[in-house]
Parts: structure tokens; sequence; C-alpha cells
């Protein structure tokens, strides 16, 4: 696979990709609401295509070219509600139909490690659900895939969604560990996974260390350098009211719950056999960003 084009290429995890991907040679092709914002982040090293999933001609005009494979990074909004259009529902149904048309032989998709919390405990959210079904589509399509499933990412503790302003805001009781990974050794491992092309396989994705999401808190504020950050700590049934009467807040408390009890453990060994074991921790990330 030469030529890959990109869809989810400006945000927060879909940078380190689209970048690990033009510097490793490969012809990259984006689709973009904003091409001056995605030419500013990426510069001239890449074909833009403007346009939006809502739209096949986009996806169509993003796909011509001979592009051999194809990779997703979408996402619901944390203030949109279940009926809204969703990226990985409607969306991606329309991403399949014209690729399967299309000369794309491959798909790459981010999922996430904890949406296998769905069913545990009672936990029931549609959100999940749409992940779980975006997952059985993508097997269905009849087009070779990689998907991965990774564990939360250092970037939610400084960029995402733990971070606000000089706070990183935690709820509730982190039981397990998390075994974080950085955007860039995601990144390397994506690249890699379409350099090599073994079909269809499934990556969990997990970073070298485990720790709580309060462990995890600590670290990146002992080691942040560029500002001052505190820890802010609700309990539980706090966010829970509080989400309900905002949309954002109640996808937060549903997140929270999830990665507070989901049971993670290691499981990516097989994924760094094949794309090579993480470079970064938590605290040289925290140092660096």
């Amino acid at each position: 696979m030469h030529k890959v084009a990109i869809i989810g290429s400006t945000g927060m995890l879909g940078q380190p990709v689209t970048k690990a991907f033009i510097e490793q040679g490969f012809e990259v092709s984006l689709l973009v609401r904003n091409s001056r914002k995605a030419s500013n982040i990426f510069g001239s090293a890449v074909r833009l295509v403007e346009g939006d999933i809502k739209n096949a001609d986009s996806i169509k005009e993003l796909l011509q070219e001979g592009q051999d494979a194809l990779y997703l990074n979408l996402s619901v909004t944390p203030k949109s509600r279940k009926k809204d259009f969703q990226p990985e529902r409607e969306g991606l149904q329309t991403i399949l139909a014209v690729a399967k048309q299309s000369s794309v032989s491959h798909i790459g998709y981010l999922s996430s490690l904890v949406h296998f919390y769905q069913g545990h405990n009672g936990f029931n959210w549609w959100v999940f659900e749409i992940k779980e079904k975006a997952v059985q589509s993508i097997k269905e399509s009849g087009l070779s895939y990689s998907i991965f499933y990774p564990s939360t990412f250092m970037e939610s503790f400084d960029k995402g969604a733990y971070r606000q302003g000089n706070r990183i805001n935690l709820a509730g009781n982190s039981l397990f560990p998390m075994y974080l990974i950085a955007g860039k050794d995601y990144a390397r491992q994506v690249v890699k996974a379409f350099t090599i092309n073994n079909g269809s396989q499934d990556y969990i994705v997990q970073g070298l260390e485990g720790f709580t999401a309060d462990e995890a808190a600590r670290i990146v504020a002992d080691n942040y350098s560029k500002a001052k950050i505190y820890i802010l700590k609700l309990p539980m049934k706090v966010l829970r009211f509080l989400g309900k009467f905002s949309n954002t807040l109640n996808y937060g408390a549903n997140i929270i719950e999830a990665l507070n009890q989901y049971p993670e453990k290691f499981e990516a060994q097989r994924t760094w056999d094949l794309l090579g074991k993480p470079e970064i921790t938590l605290a040289e990330y925290a140092r660096n960003s």
C-alpha cells in the first residue's frame, strides 16, 4: 500500500497518525472541512479534499486517484444526542458504500478498548453500541481491515477529556490500571500495520505502564512544566446529577464510569510483536508536552 486516504486527520489523535504516514513516504489524501487549517498543519505534502462525510460525493473525490487504503478516525461528539447524525453510524455507512466501489482494498479504524465495558455491571450506553456496530459493519464490508482498540491516550490528560484549563478533572474511583499510550507511539503502530499489510487484524493498543486515573493525573501534574496543574475530583453522583442538564457532562459521566470500572489487563504483547513496542512513558510525555 502506497496511497492512503484519511478521514479525521486534524484532531488530537488524527494529527500524529497523519504525520507518521507522511514521514514514512506514503502519498496521503485528506478529507477536511477546512483546507487552510489542514494546510497549516501538514504543509504541501498532502492532497486535500474539502468536504464532509455527510456528502457521498466528497468521499468519492477523496478516494479517486487510485487510493490503496483508508484510515478512519471518527468519534461521537460529547454534546451530540443519539438521534443526531453520527460519524461512526450514518457517516461510516456512507464511507463503506463508497469505499467498496473504489480502488481501496484495506481500511483502518480507530475503535477503543474501553467500549468492551458495554454490558458489564448493567452498563448500557448508546455511544458504545454505535462503536460495536461500527466494528461489525467494517468486518462485514468485504474489505480487509486493521481495527485498533487503544487504551486511554496520554493526550487525554493534557489536551483531552480530563483537562480543563490548568485542572485535571477526575470523578469517582478508578479501580483498574489503564495502560496509557502516547499518540506518537500509536501512530507508529498504525503505519506499521499498513506497511506490513497482513490482512484483516484486530490490534489491542496499550502503552508501557498501567496507572489508575488518579495515579496518571498525579504523574502528569508532577512532570508538566508549562503550567501548574491542579487535580480536582468530584464524587461520581455529582457528575451524574450534572449530566441530567448537559449532554456533554452526561457523556463525561458515562465515559468516566466505564474507564473507572473496566477491568483492563495487559493484552498488547501480540501488537508489540507485530507493530513495535511503544517507547514513551507517561512522565516523559508530560515533560515534553
